[in-house]
């Protein structure tokens, strides 16, 4: 083992070690995960498809509340801002969120709203692993202006008391313009991170601090597709410096990821562990979740997002929306056969 990956694997245990002292808000769409696992039992007579015995559902924190639970289990202290529907999958999301130990006091319940709810439906034979064949999505009620008031109250009570903001858009309506701007406001004028995760509209959030898109999601909103890594360093800093960000994080799954910091060049991370995913559902949350952690906890750019990497490498071997903790990541630093100087 060399001196630098010692001093490496210090330096970012250190920055683990100081999790524990942080508050992050998290603002964002709140999805209800569903999984229902059945066993196959026989063919339909009614249609060619098979008939399952329904073995039990399961609903764990989704979308901006998985970014939440994430940063519980790494040891932070966590308000979720959001709005659920007082339906079924509403009540069993705020039940795990509050006995894993999110304040959810801004988490708006209505019965005028419908949970946003993701059901996986995942089969299999009687003493096989269980995997899924389809999966049905529940949107979510708009919000109207009548909801937002309550949100940008939360919003301004909570900012003055946390270390970071993590804005989890998933287009279901939380994060609309009132939102972003009081987050954007608020934050600047604590001159706390605010970090972006925006499925599909990332270009809409300007002058934050930093994003973690997919490499897919990068092409998606430029409309082509990069040739390697040449097309993709270019791409990376071009939008960087159009939103405005002092940083850009691109995930690229098995290729790792490619950071692009300010006055400096892009910086290349290998992934850690199996070129396999078990999983990848909400691994995109764990990855903003550590590396806002990381960021609140006074970690470089670069530092963050080896962290990042590392917690992205644990959460895509467990089934399921997973979350990943401490312990997890301190012993990956530590026995993973990877150095980064």
């Amino acid at each position: 083992m060399t001196t630098s990956r010692t001093l490496l694997q210090e330096r970012l245990i250190s920055i683990v070690k100081r999790f524990n002292d942080r508050r992050i808000l998290v603002v964002g769409d709140a999805i209800a995960d569903q999984f229902v696992y059945g066993a196959i039992s026989r063919v339909s007579r009614e249609a060619p498809v098979f008939i399952l015995r329904h073995e039990q559902t399961e609903t764990v924190p989704g979308g901006a509340a998985n970014c939440a639970m994430n940063l519980v289990s790494l040891g932070a202290n966590v308000a979720l801002i959001g709005a659920v529907g007082k339906d079924s999958a509403g009540r069993a999301l705020v039940e795990k969120l509050e006995s894993g130990g999110v304040d959810c006091s801004g988490l708006l319940t209505s019965e005028k709203l419908q949970t946003t709810t993701k059901v996986r439906i995942l089969a299999g034979q009687l003493h096989s692993t269980r995997q899924q064949v389809i999966r049905l999505d529940y949107d979510g009620s708009a919000l109207n202006s009548g909801f937002h008031d309550p949100l940008l109250k939360s919003i301004a009570e909570e900012v003055q008391n946390v270390d970071a903001v993590i804005v989890s858009d998933y287009n279901y309506g939380v994060v609309g313009p009132e939102v972003k701007e009081a987050v954007q406001e608020k934050a600047a004028a604590k001159k706390i991170p605010i970090l972006v995760d925006s499925r599909y509209r990332l270009s809409a959030f300007e002058g934050f601090t930093s994003a973690t898109p997919n490499e897919d999601e990068v092409e998606q909103l430029l409309g082509k597709q990069f040739d390697g890594a040449t097309a993709l360093e270019l791409e990376g800093e071009a939008m960087r410096e159009r939103l405005g960000y002092r940083a850009l994080l691109i995930t690229r799954g098995s290729h790792g990821m490619v950071l692009f910091e300010d006055a400096a060049q892009p910086f290349h991370i290998d992934a850690v562990g199996p070129r396999e995913p078990v999983d990848v559902t909400g691994a995109g949350d764990t990855v903003i979740a550590t590396y806002t952690l990381a960021l609140a906890s006074g970690a470089s750019f670069p530092d963050a997002a080896r962290l990042a990497n590392y917690a992205g490498g644990i959460v895509v071997m467990k089934r399921g929306t997973a979350s990943v903790t401490g312990n997890e990541l301190q012993n990956s630093i530590l026995n993973t056969d990877y150095a980064q100087t």
